[in-house]
């Protein structure tokens, strides 16, 4: 092989030549007095200058070099020269053979496309970090060389092996560090959501991305007794474990104050507090809801987070309005409560920004997306979930997380609505109110045909409760009695603000017992102050399985 014909065309090769050129031109010019003094004498000593580049054999350098190189001609890229790293590496190979057949390596590696692209292209092509059949992994950069039919392409290999499995090595470790992370997230989050009497309801939560950077997005349904559900989403901004975390302890404060049985709005303010405690660089924003089956609405407040969406009986999709104040952690801000109706029939999402929010479109219009695509899903909370995920096309390499919470409140008819009944009464007038409450209850138990251990005990609860507000309360007073197919609701509601509490009577104490008798009978008891002033006390009994049907 002419290795002098190949030289001309290897990189860098044009500018040794130019240096060539100026360096037989460089006799004359020392004739001129252009070559410094102490050069001349120096030369004229009789030192030799240390060979130029271009007088070294090609081969001799290729040879030596630790990259592997290979030399291809011709259309079927037939070997041309290989120095002693290929060779070392993946063996001889037969001069002029094609390439397809005699190196196997390269076709393994896809290289023999490349090479087309090359000899076609007439410019170089680089492809990084392949693993080549000997378990290293090399660089290959391919070069065109040569002119007319003698055109080539130099392959030149370097080996990456160690930069490749350190690189392994730290892609490992960030899968590891994203598992931990998406493990705390999934571990903080509800893992069975709690079943409301009134309501249906379905959550999904997507980590993003492929890194360990999972968000800090979460939901909750927390029941508050008397029939009414806390409903709960946010999202802490920043990613990785620290927001996890962050959003575990949101959660958790969340839980504790909804059984304060707050108002939306102060629960909020207690989590922004809280959220400064925790970490002042970090905010969250957050929606915080109460469904009262009584009330056939949602009472709801926002800290910086997306409007909720309700799909009323008929089909129509609206945004629950304001108000939405900023984040939580923010400080100084004081939230309010707004409503929404949900009457039966309808459904309402509460979704973070993961499921709306793209880098190409503006937020409206994703939300305007998500409102189409909610109109037209059917089918219970956890179908409508997955239709609403698979709308916004959230992949498993989606770039943030999105957590999403469905809610329905069925409506019902035939014999199921027959589970679900109300009834109520005024309390007018004085201590004549308490017999005409206990007349009431009576029948209306009566009529719901409970057995007979219930009946009393819910007859019994509700004199004790018209009692103590008549006592303590002040008008108007209202008794409800509700039932589902689970459990018996009494509340009794007055227009004094002052919350009960169990507490231990003396033996010659007049008053004091009737909160604890309703506490030791019923399975459940509560209060809460009303919008407006005033409030409610509560006790609930568990339905035995044999009272499911009423008439």
């Amino acid at each position: 092989m002419n290795f002098t014909r190949w030289s001309a065309r290897l990189p860098g090769t044009q500018r040794r030549a130019a240096a060539r050129t100026e360096q037989t031109a460089s006799p004359d010019r020392r004739g001129e007095g252009s070559v410094p003094a102490a050069r001349a004498e120096r030369l004229t000593d009789g030192d030799r200058p240390p060979p130029a580049v271009d007088e070294l054999e090609v081969r001799e350098v290729l040879d030596r070099v630790p990259c592997l190189v290979a030399l291809v001609h011709g259309p079927d890229h037939r070997i041309a020269y290989l120095n002693d790293a290929y060779t070392a590496a993946f063996g001889l190979r037969p001069v002029g053979a094609p390439a397809r057949g005699a190196l196997p390596e390269l076709d393994e590696l896809g290289l023999l496309p490349l090479l087309d692209q090359v000899l076609r292209s007439g410019k170089p092509r680089t492809v990084k970090s392949r693993k080549a059949p000997d378990g290293r992994s090399y660089t290959f950069t391919c070069t065109p060389a040569g002119e007319g039919d003698g055109r080539g392409v130099l392959v030149f290999a370097t080996d990456v092996t160690d930069h490749a499995e350190a690189a392994e090595r730290l892609r490992a470790s960030e899968r590891r560090q994203r598992e931990t992370a998406v493990t705390l997230q999934r571990s903080l989050l509800p893992q069975e959501l709690e079943e409301p009497d009134d309501l249906r309801v379905a959550a999904t939560y997507h980590p993003g991305g492929t890194e360990a950077a999972v968000g800090g997005d979460w939901y909750d349904v927390i029941t508050l007794g008397g029939g009414r559900t806390a409903l709960v989403i946010g999202d802490v901004m920043g990613r990785g474990v620290r927001a996890a975390a962050v959003m575990g302890q949101l959660r958790t404060a969340v839980r504790a104050y909804a059984r304060l049985d707050l108002p939306p709005h102060e629960v909020l303010q207690l989590l922004d507090g809280l959220a400064m405690e925790i970490d002042a660089n970090q905010i969250a924003t957050c929606v915080y809801a109460i469904h009262d089956p009584n009330e056939g609405r949602l009472v709801y407040a926002s800290a910086g987070h997306l409007p909720i969406l309700v799909r009323d009986e008929n089909g129509t999709v609206r945004r629950a309005d304001e108000p939405t104040g900023p984040p939580l952690g923010t400080g100084g801000w004081m939230h309010t409560s707004g409503t929404v109706p949900l009457g039966p029939g309808s459904t309402a999402v509460l979704y973070t920004d993961g499921l709306v929010e793209r880098r190409d479109e503006d937020l409206d219009e994703g939300i305007a997306s998500l409102e189409r695509a909610l109109a037209g899903a059917t089918g219970g909370p956890q179908v409508v979930c997955d239709r609403l995920v698979r709308s916004a096309g959230v992949t498993p390499e989606h770039d943030d997380d999105v957590a999403v919470l469905v809610l329905q409140h069925p409506a019902r008819s035939g014999p199921e609505s027959e589970l679900f009944r109300n009834a109520a009464l005024e309390l007018l007038g004085g201590v004549e109110a308490a017999p005409r409450a206990r007349a009431f209850a009576s029948g209306v138990l009566t009529s719901w045909r409970f057995p007979a251990e219930l009946h009393d005990l819910g007859v019994l609860a509700t004199s004790e409760l018209v009692a103590n507000s008549l006592q303590h309360g002040t008008p108007p007073m209202r008794l409800r009695l509700r039932r589902t197919d689970r459990r018996l609701i009494i509340e009794v509601t007055d227009g004094d603000d002052h919350l009960p509490r169990r507490r231990r009577a003396e033996p010659g104490d007049e008053s004091g017992r009737g909160i604890a008798i309703v506490a030791t009978i019923a399975s459940a008891w509560g209060s809460r102050r009303t919008p407006g002033g005033g409030k409610a006390v509560w006790c609930e009994f568990l339905l035995p399985k044999t009272a499911g049907v009423g008439v």
